[in-house]
């Protein structure tokens, strides 16, 4: 087997996930077919994310008509299925949490409707444990599905869960596990938007002054080594509301600052790069100058450019929580571009065809391509 060459420039497929359009979805100003629709039309794909128990009416029970229906739809306006995210919910009981075996029942049959409908990935929840990872590899495998997991704020790539993870894929050798690189974990600050949000809603400029400068604070000093310090730093955006007159918004800014915007520098995604599968390119906004000014967009996409990745981006954009002003199409419309300028920086291009794009995300999943990105297969085939 010949080792995957680092040499080798990625061409990653342009998309979109649905979430990005919550807002206009629970709105009812589109169903999901006109959601869909409006998003091929908008040039936003040809990755297509969605997620199951938002989108899916009685998800993860879905027909054979339904899939045929959705699966006929997807083709017809030129999109491709990438991801589809499910949840891994062990509290649905009031009284209980669900055991192991529950767990991966209920996971696998979120894990046949993604396979139904088409998706070759389904995105699992950062509360999966190594063991219950390993115990769904051939569930996984047997209904072709990978299982991405996504790392996301406040963990990140070499959070020591996250490389218990990695550790764990290297042993089991399954081709069906990896990750989802969530861009919100290598932020560079608060959004701009989310600020005037807050100040919309009354929060004084020296309030936000402070609120920035502390999370500026913690950039500086990294990622929160453990569960402990990421308490502190939750307890610290807790106090400047109160400390400004401002209790009501304490725990918003503990949340965002400690859970949305995470503080890892961009080559921190190199611990985990060969199990990545899947990208969500979180983000909160577009400026006037056209740039995203809270995540490196342009050093992200270089980085993935470089270090051959050929799977999807499905760019999440998250400002819809707070932003009511500005349209969402736009704004993701806008954010692609700059994925599209950066991946031509970096000497490559976004992959926006179709058909090209199906073909290679099939190559980029299949079992001896993942093989191929794993150490262990580079160093073997070093050496033959």
């Amino acid at each position: 087997m010949t080792g995957l060459s680092t040499s080798t420039l990625g061409t990653p497929i342009q998309g979109v996930t649905l979430y990005s359009f919550t807002r206009a979805f629970h709105g009812r100003e589109y169903d999901l077919e006109g959601l869909i629709r409006k998003v091929a039309a908008d040039g936003n794909g040809p990755g297509l994310e969605i997620i199951g128990f938002s989108s899916f009416r009685g998800f993860p029970a879905v027909d054979d008509s339904f899939a045929g229906r959705f699966r006929d739809l997807v083709d017809e306006v030129g999109l491709v299925q990438t991801s589809l995210a499910i949840n891994a919910d062990i509290g649905i009981h009031r009284d209980r949490l669900l055991n192991q075996d529950e767990l991966v029942e209920y996971m696998r049959r979120q894990i046949e409707a993604a396979a139904k409908l088409g998706f070759p990935i389904a995105r699992v929840q950062i509360s999966i444990e190594p063991d219950s990872m390993e115990r769904l590899a051939p569930v996984a495998e047997r209904y072709g599905v990978t299982l991405a997991l996504e790392v996301h704020a406040d963990q990140y790539a070499s959070h020591p869960r996250i490389l218990a993870l990695r550790d764990r894929y290297e042993k089991v050798g399954s081709p069906f596990l990896g990750f989802t690189a969530d861009w919100g974990a290598t932020t560079t600050g608060f959004a701009p938007s989310l600020i005037e949000a807050y100040r919309r809603r009354g929060a004084s400029d020296e309030l936000l002054s402070e609120v920035v400068a502390l999370w500026d604070e913690f950039y500086r000093a990294g990622p929160p080594a453990d569960q402990a310090e990421h308490g502190q730093r939750f307890g610290r955006f807790i106090a400047l509301g109160a400390e400004n007159g401002r209790p009501d918004l304490g725990i918003d800014f503990g949340i965002n600052g400690t859970g949305l915007f995470g503080p890892a520098r961009v080559d921190d995604w190199l611990e985990i790069m060969p199990w990545i599968r899947h990208v969500h390119g979180k983000f909160f906004g577009i400026d006037e100058s056209g740039e995203e000014p809270s995540v490196p967009v342009r050093g992200l996409i270089r980085l993935l450019v470089e270090n051959g990745y050929n799977g999807a981006i499905s760019s999440e954009y998250e400002g819809w929580h707070w932003n009511h002003w500005q349209s969402p199409f736009d704004i993701v419309a806008a954010e692609q571009a700059v994925q599209r300028s950066a991946a031509e920086d970096a000497g490559s291009r976004m992959e926006t065809d179709a058909a090209a794009a199906r073909t290679q995300l099939s190559q980029w999943l299949s079992p001896g391509r993942a093989d191929e990105r794993t150490p262990a297969a580079r160093t073997e085939g070093a050496r033959a």
